[in-house]
């Protein structure tokens, strides 16, 4: 690790079969603390390169405990992280909303590293235990129409870097990784990213992988829509702009849509929510984001019809039965 270290530390970029190969040297626990640190310290310095970024999700890809659910044919729903906002689990919620809406979700997730809960920390809160059980997961799509990975049972390097990742505080190139290495490598997915640049990235890799893809990003840095500004949207169809008022709803701020102090409080907004008991503002930015995942499964429908389908699967309790059920099922 020194000499790699010497090397990123001088400026120096990593080719793709470099960035991989640390990644296996982490996973397998090659490395001690402090040198992990320094090396994702160094990339918090710079801008990543889309072959490091390339290297990184090979080297996670190929120690991941992958899991074949294709024939369900799921989306994911996600965002990188790291945009420092504290908002409520917003992506968590809107593939309960999908899944109420029928369409089948293989969501990844993980502990909150630079928030105070991620959609791990929340639904384990909530009661649920995670597993890497093909079987069991195959029986989550069937009956509650989505399943959820969470990233340490089945990424190695992930639960290595975890606790220092936690240490830090702050994002790393991990969290541009996440939305990736879904393990059940889904053909379809929103993501939402905590910058345009990274956007650009993610856009080239998903045309290059052939996935139907949307990709958001908040124009005041949130990795998903937040109705707080406009959104840049990126799809194979190209980009726009998407105003809070072209999906006919109000224009929040930051305040609107906070997540809570503490674990226990973000599974109480999470629930509140979810049962259709929730803040306007934090019902709008749900509906939002679970009308454009289901737009981009379903590119056939308007924005309006999405937007609908998204309102009937919460407010017909859809999504709350996809949450019990999957509770039941983990």
């Amino acid at each position: 690790m020194r000499a790699i270290l010497e090397h990123v530390f001088q400026h120096k970029t990593l080719s793709r079969a470099e960035a991989a190969e640390v990644l296996r040297e982490i996973a397998a626990g090659r490395y001690d603390p402090h040198q992990i640190a320094a090396f994702l310290t160094a990339f918090i310095m710079r801008n990543i390169t889309l072959e490091e970024l390339q290297g990184f999700r090979d080297g996670l890809l190929g120690l991941c405990h992958r899991v074949d659910v294709s024939e369900y044919r799921p989306m994911d729903v996600c965002g990188t992280g790291g945009d420092g906002r504290n908002t409520f689990n917003i992506s968590t919620l809107s593939a309960f909303v999908v899944a109420g809406a029928g369409i089948p979700v293989a969501k990844h997730g993980n502990y909150g590293v630079s928030s105070i809960s991620g959609s791990s920390n929340v639904l384990e809160q909530l009661g649920f235990r995670f597993s890497t059980d093909e079987a069991k997961i195959r029986q989550q799509l069937e009956q509650a129409g989505i399943c959820f990975l969470h990233a340490p049972l089945f990424h190695p390097a992930m639960k290595v870097v975890g606790p220092i990742r936690k240490a830090l505080g702050v994002k790393t190139f991990f969290n541009m990784l996440g939305p990736l290495v879904n393990p059940a490598q889904p053909s379809v997915q929103l993501v939402g990213v905590f910058s345009l640049e990274l956007a650009r990235m993610y856009q080239y890799l998903m045309q290059e992988s052939g996935q139907r893809f949307s990709i958001v990003h908040s124009l005041d840095g949130a990795d998903e829509v937040t109705l707080t500004a406009d959104t840049k949207l990126y799809s194979p169809e190209g980009e726009t702009l998407l105003r809070p008022s072209s999906l006919g709803f109000s224009k929040w701020h930051d305040e609107d849509i906070a997540g809570g102090d503490t674990v226990a409080a973000a599974a109480a907004l999470f629930m509140e929510t979810l049962s259709g008991r929730g803040s306007k503002a934090r019902e709008q930015v749900v509906l939002a984001n679970s009308a454009l995942a289901i737009q981009t499964y379903t590119p056939e429908r308007s924005l309006e019809e999405a937007l609908a389908q998204a309102a009937e699967s919460l407010h017909s309790g859809r999504a709350l039965a996809s949450f019990e059920q999957l509770k039941t099922l983990s």
